[in-house]
């Protein structure tokens, strides 16, 4: 099943997508932070069946009440960064006010020169859960999604944490819906991700160091998982910061990310207009 969050005629719903037919559910009240009981349980309205071409997507999980990433959790990018395999996930956060849809522009800020990005398998949680094992995992997924973990580089590594270059307003898109486990074999999937046509990204999620029921295990050790809540898991190599000569978006640029029996999203990338008074704000003149 594919659970879609979506616009239409300036209503926000949820829905279920079968081939390229979005039908709602009869609750408009439903959100993906209903979880997966309510969502799978819940009647659709036939009546108002539309066309997946005709509807405005909206972030997979639009309203997550808490984003965890995992960093550093990719062979491959391990590699690249010339560090060791981590014995513990390396973790960061972002905020709901981060994400965008799956087709919606990348604004690249006046603050940064250095926007990256990072295609990454993306979780979300169905059924809350505290100190959840491995073996246990799977049954507290509603899905998985994809995601763009655009990064700014050059704020990035201002500190030895990262948030100040993974927490920037409208800037992580994430999509296209949600896939139940029962659709896809992880283990078997390939991830790329295409820079203007141009592949930059590609490999497959066996290279992940932490896979998806680890991961949810760790998290849950010291927090309660809610649904709604989304894991981003890393990103494989081929980063723009690690090549030579290094390789940045910019504007004009169309970036994809694909997932194999997920989904693909794809975004163009514009400058960021700051009219001279936002920016007085901004930067307290």
């Amino acid at each position: 099943m594919k659970f879609i969050s979506y616009r239409d005629g300036g209503t926000a719903r949820i829905g279920v997508l079968n081939n390229d037919t979005v039908t709602p559910f009869a609750d408009a009240l439903l959100t993906v932070r209903s979880g997966a009981d309510a969502l799978r349980r819940a009647e659709i309205d036939d009546t108002k069946r539309v066309p997946l071409a005709s509807v405005s997507l909206l972030p997979s999980s639009p309203d997550p009440r808490r984003i965890f990433c995992v960093g550093l959790n990719y062979r491959d990018h391990i590699a690249e960064t010339k560090r060791d395999l981590p014995t513990y996930p390396v973790l960061f956060s972002k905020f709901a006010s981060n994400l965008i849809g799956a087709s919606d522009p990348i604004q690249l800020p006046v603050e940064s020169q250095q926007v990256d990005w990072e295609g990454e398998l993306a979780v979300v949680i169905g059924k809350a859960g505290r100190r959840i094992s491995e073996e246990d995992a799977f049954d507290h997924v509603l899905g998985f999604t994809v995601a763009n973990d655009v990064t700014m580089r050059d704020f990035q590594y201002k500190t030895h944490q990262w948030l100040q270059g993974k927490a920037w307003d409208n800037s992580t898109p994430l999509g296209p819906w949600i896939v139940t486990p029962d659709e896809v074999a992880l283990a078997d999937s390939g991830i790329r991700t295409t820079l203007n046509d141009v592949v930059v990204q590609e490999s497959t999620l066996s290279q992940l160091v932490f896979d998806v029921p680890r991961l949810i295990a760790e998290l849950s050790a010291f927090t309660v998982l809610e649904p709604g809540d989304v894991v981003l898991t890393g990103t494989p190599g081929g980063v723009g910061y690690r090549r030579d000569p290094q390789v940045f978006l910019k504007p004009g640029d169309r970036i994809a990310v694909e997932i194999d029996g997920v989904g693909r999203i794809e975004n163009s990338v514009i400058a960021e207009t700051v009219g001279l008074k936002e920016m007085k704000h901004e930067f307290h003149l």
